[in-house]
């Protein structure tokens, strides 16, 4: 009977926490976790960085996530759409085939500008997780710490051991 109210209080304050942040507006921690995973298996780190600085990476020099003053809309549309006359891909598999992108650009409009595909496509979820946890984690940002190396790693990595 203990337990039973135990859990029925965790569980009311967790949809209580859940409700405040969407309330105002704050993703929920498990819309960041999901933002971190998509991060990583969308492969966002090859080219910004683990920290989200950008710089040289196979697919050219990347943005800063840390520094763009883009909003969440064009974030969302940036991860969705790629950005034309860049590396940035595409990540959405209907980008393009309507009117969605950029005010209505087709591939035909962009021509040899237009973004590659990316190597995996993600769902409308997983594109606004990506952009809640680059904004909740990195955008506006100062320089990357050891803390912020071990919440994107973990405790045990390596990449965190030379930073101070």
């Amino acid at each position: 009977m203990v337990l039973a109210k135990v859990l029925g209080g965790l569980a009311g304050a967790l949809a209580l926490a859940a409700l405040l942040s969407a309330a105002n507006g704050a993703p929920s921690a498990h819309v960041l976790e999901l933002g971190k995973r998509v991060y990583k298996k969308a492969n966002c780190v090859g080219c910004h960085k683990w920290h989200g600085g950008g710089g040289g990476g196979y697919g050219g020099a990347a943005l800063s996530l840390r520094a763009t003053e883009l909003d969440r809309a064009q974030l969302i549309e940036v991860v969705r759409c790629g950005r034309p006359g860049t590396r940035m891909p595409y990540h959405d598999r209907n980008a393009y085939k309507t009117d969605s992108c950029y005010g209505g650009m087709t591939k035909a409009d962009l021509g040899d500008d237009f973004p590659a595909q990316a190597a995996i496509f993600l769902q409308p979820q997983e594109i606004e997780a990506v952009v809640d946890y680059v904004q909740a984690t990195l955008q506006g940002k100062g320089e990357p710490t050891k803390a912020d190396c071990i919440a994107f790693w973990g405790p045990h990595e390596r990449q965190c051991q030379s930073m101070k």
